[in-house]
């Protein structure tokens, strides 16, 4: 079997908000039609999102798990965090210690999956080209 291209698809009752979400957090842009949207980033299709009008989100980390959740790794978390909040994600758990040198902090995009925005110490080459270093 060839696997031609992997895709992540989010169900959402709400396409509009879910995509619109997806492709600001992605830097990308929406294509598709009344049941199913594209996220194009950079010319390449990187997420699909599902009309799921009965969809119910997830309610973790605290209570029901989720099926999967992204991680996105991020030089600047302070941007990052406030992008997603300006696109609509909702803090549902901050980090223990922002000041760590590794660490992460679990947000739900619109339609309620969960996310988390990380970061780790900056790779050996970022801090030779003079990377601004970790919080």
């Amino acid at each position: 079997m060839k696997i031609r291209h992997r895709m992540i698809v989010f169900d959402a009752a709400d396409l509009d908000a879910e995509s619109k979400f997806w492709a600001g957090m992605l830097g990308g842009a929406v294509d598709g039609g009344d049941r199913w949207r594209n996220i194009w980033v950079d010319g390449d299709w990187q997420l699909g999102i599902q009309l799921a009008p009965n969809h119910v989100p997830p309610d973790w980390p605290d209570g029901t798990p989720q099926q999967v959740h992204l991680d996105l790794y991020v030089d600047d978390f302070d941007a990052a965090h406030e992008q997603a909040i300006a696109l609509g994600a909702r803090l549902l758990k901050a980090a223990d210690d922002r000041a760590a040198s590794r660490g992460a902090q679990v947000y739900a995009d619109p339609a309620g999956h969960p996310f988390c925005l990380c970061w780790l110490p900056p790779t050996t080459d970022q801090r030779s080209a003079g990377a601004p270093s970790v919080p």
